[in-house]
Order: structure tokens, then sequence, then C-alpha cells
């Protein structure tokens, strides 16, 4: 497959306002400090000169790097290229696209502006951004990019959506105060105890609350206004999520990249049947939560809903037969005796299932196929009452399902069950992607996807996983031609 010349592409730069958003963050620091300073009738300007000088430095850089980028998009190809001294030139096959999202920070939204990230299968540091476009260029950007990918016409409008669950803000922030009530009214109580007691202690204490009481504002704001406006919904390309309050995130996540599923349920939230779920999706590690080296980012797919609401996601993420869970054995009391009675797991052949926590209790669903290691472990007390844990581990930190304080007959069988089966599932999924694979010299390119028109006649042809399509593409002009034709 031949690609143009980077001279006979149309390139396209980012939008002029995008050192102002860059730099924006740091100005509105320093403007407040400046005015809280001035406010205060402080007269020594040395730290606010220093402040302005490096301002002045950020702009300029800001602008040069601005200068200094542009990106193109020649049909298969996006081709971003950045950088002055050390030059970064990034060629993003659509065909391997997972996602594209829509990202839209506070000062960006008050100038029109969106910043566009695509996430390739199994890349890393390779995945591209554009921060800032327009947001209607970004959106129709976004929708094109999909288009080719999935092996339509580009100018075709994204597929509509549909929405299957909202957290009302009044849901949202109370399940927030709930959360921080544990540890803020324990803390309160005793700060109020103290001060009848001894006025020493109290004002130690004082202190290390009012530096809690700082964190715990800055954390309840932190959630109220990353999840505000959280709406879920199934589409064609994923599962889409929009969230935001002052900043908004339009993400999308594909279900294949699903490692795990967890329902959450704290204590405070179970009298009014509320729950938590969350996914671990593969690939690059977002803000949410790093995972180091196995790149897998942990998202919530509901922050706070009905029972019946997180099942219905759960159904959506997991595709299959729930398997039926069992306790473990009634000897499990002595070592477990408050958990005991919330301690459940199963197995079918696609998926596990566990049930974990009394205060936090938790359920995990992993497929077989997303399973990365077996492990059994016993200890002292285990050994004891003839017990053993066992863990399927999936790709992440922390990652896991846990058939705890099993017998150990049934760990051992577990072991051995496990292992074939996983082992199964991904013999199936590999079959599976063999019969569907597009033609390449390797047979490992993703079905279905664009690749070297055999004919010889244009650039590309799409593939459909099972015949060559009359679509094909000359750099960003596509057209319809048989396959047969002459």
């Amino acid at each position: 497959m031949t690609s143009p010349s980077p001279n006979a592409l149309h390139w396209n730069r980012l939008h002029p306002l995008t050192p102002v958003v860059r730099t924006g963050r740091f100005l509105s620091v320093l403007l407040v400090g400046l005015a809280l300073s001035y406010g205060r009738g402080h007269t020594d300007n040395t730290a606010a000169l220093y402040e302005l000088v490096v301002a002045g430095v950020l702009l300029p850089v800001g602008v040069i790097r601005w200068l200094v980028t542009r990106w193109a998009l020649d049909g298969v190809t996006l081709r971003i290229e950045s950088g002055l001294l050390r030059r970064d030139s990034r060629q993003l096959s659509l065909a391997r696209i997972q996602a594209v999202d829509v990202v839209r920070p506070f000062l960006a939204r008050l100038f029109g502006l969106s910043e566009l990230r695509i996430r390739l299968a199994g890349a890393g540091s390779a995945n591209g951004r554009l921060a800032y476009l327009p947001h209607q260029v970004a959106t129709d950007l976004r929708a094109r990019l999909l288009a080719t990918h999935h092996g339509i016409d580009p100018d075709t409008p994204e597929p509509a959506e549909n929405v299957v669950a909202t957290v009302p803000p009044g849901r949202l922030v109370g399940s927030v105060f709930l959360s921080g009530a544990t540890t803020f009214v324990p803390s309160a109580i005793l700060l109020l105890v103290l001060v009848q007691v001894s006025s020493t202690a109290a004002v130690i204490v004082g202190s290390a609350f009012a530096t809690y009481l700082v964190g715990f504002v800055q954390g309840v704001w932190r959630r109220i206004s990353s999840a505000y406006g959280f709406a879920v919904a199934d589409a064609p390309d994923g599962i889409r999520i929009r969230r935001g309050l002052l900043g908004t995130v339009a993400e999308t996540i594909p279900a294949h990249r699903v490692q795990a599923v967890r329902l959450i349920e704290p204590l405070v939230w179970r009298p009014l049947r509320w729950c938590r779920l969350e996914v671990d999706v593969a690939g690059a590690a977002g803000r949410e939560e790093r995972s180091g080296r196995t790149a897998t980012s942990t998202k919530a797919l509901l922050p706070v809903g009905s029972y019946e609401v997180a099942r219905q996601l759960v159904a959506m993420v997991i595709r299959g037969p729930e398997p039926e869970t069992a306790p473990p054995p009634p000897r499990t009391r002595l070592k477990a005796p408050f958990s005991y009675h919330f301690l459940q797991a199963g197995h079918n052949d696609v998926l596990v299932m566990a049930v974990t926590g009394r205060v936090r209790r938790t359920t995990t669903w992993i497929p077989m196929v997303k399973a990365q290691s077996i492990r059994r472990i016993q200890g002292p007390w285990q050994r004891r009452l003839g017990l053993a844990t066992v863990h399927l581990d999936a790709a992440g930190k922390r990652v896991r399902a846990e058939f705890r304080d099993r017998s150990v007959d049934e760990a051992d069988t577990l072991m051995d069950d496990l292992t074939s089966l996983s082992r199964a599932a991904r013999r199936h999924e590999e079959t599976t992607a063999a019969t569907t694979a597009g033609p390449s010299s390797a047979g490992q390119s993703p079905a279905p996807g664009w690749f070297s028109d055999p004919s010889g006649r244009h650039q590309i042809r799409y593939w459909d996983g099972v015949v060559w399509t009359n679509h094909v593409r000359d750099h960003d002009v596509a057209s319809v031609d048989p396959l047969a034709a002459t």
C-alpha cells in the first residue's frame, strides 16, 4: 500500500487559542494569587515578578508549540506532527482504532474548543491527541474517523446511541456525602468530646481535623464535578459515557476491552438500594487510575444507581448466562464469622463470578477468556481448617475474582477446571479470530478492515471478514469498484 507523500497532504493546524487554553490554568492561579496579595496590602512584588516572568515564558513556548504542530487525514491514516528540536511524527492507523474520546476542560469550553483523544489497539504512547480543535470540527472528525474504521463512507453521520442510564444530581450529591459521612461524623464527634475534656488535645486534634476538612471538601467537589450529568449509552462502537460539570468528557469503552466488572455496595448505601459499577479496561492507563505495567484503567460505568439499573448494565457488558454461586463450607465461620454469609463464588464455561465483603460488598465478574493467572493460597489458619483460596487474575493491578475459603479438595478441583476452561476460551477466541481475520501476510490483521487492493487498481479495498467488498479508497476519496471488474 502506497502512502501519499507529506507534501501532498492537506495539513491542518490546531485552533489559534490553543496556547491560551494550555497555559490558562497557570495564568488563572497567578491572577488569583496576585489579587489576594494586593488585597492584603502586600507591597513586596518580587514573587509576583517571578511569576509574571514564568508566565511570559510559558505563553511564547505555547505559541511555538502550536506553530510546529499540524495534523492531516489521508484516508487510512491520521498523521500528527509536533516538536521543534525533537520532531515527533505519528501515523495512526484508522483500522486499529479502539475509541475516539472528546474531552472539554472548563477553559476550552469557554472558547468553544475540544480535545480529541485517539486510542489504538495495543498502543500506549502511540495514541494520539489533538488539543485543541473547534468543538464542531472535533465531533465531525470523530465521526469521520470511526466511519472510516468501520469501512463505511467517511461522510456518514455518527450512529445514534441508546441512553441506558443517567445519574440525577441529587442522588450523586447524596451518595458522595453519605460516603464521606462515615469518616467525617466520627471525627467531628471526637473533636467535640475533646473540647470538653482537654483544650490542649482539642487544639492538636482540631488542627488535624482542619487539614482533613480541606481534603474532604476537595474530594467531595472532585467527585461531584467529575460525575455530574453522568449518562451511559449503548452504541455500535461500544459503551459511551458523558460526564462533567465544568469540564466535560465524552468517552467510549469498547466492550471487548473490558477485563472485569465490579458491582460495589457500600454499607451506608444499602438501605437505599444504591450501588456503584466499575469496569477494568485494557489499554493505556488513564487519569482515573494508573495500573503500572499492566496498562489498564478502572472506569466508573455507573457512579451511583439502583441495583436494577446496574444489573442491566452488567448484562450489556458481560454477555452470556451468569454462573450459579455457592458459599464456602460451614467451618469457614471459625475463620471469618462476620463475613461468612457474604462469601459466594461460582463459574461456568465462560464466566467467573465472586462475592466478597460485609461492609463493602463487592460482586466481581471476569470472563474466562480474560484470565491471566490462577493461584491457590493457603494461610496457617486455613491449613488448620482444611481451607484454601483460589484467585483468578485478569490484566491489571488487583483485578481478580476470589473463591475464598474453599475446602482443599474443592480448591484443587477449581485449579484444574479454571485452567482448562480459560485455555479453551482462549482457543475458541483465537479460532474465531482466525476464521474472520483479514487477508494479511501474518494472519493477524483485525477484521473487518482496510487492506491493500489485491487488484492493484486502487490504494486500499475493504475486507468484511469473509470476502472483499466493492468499497475502495484512494487517499481521501471513496468509490465503488467490483473486484472482478477488468
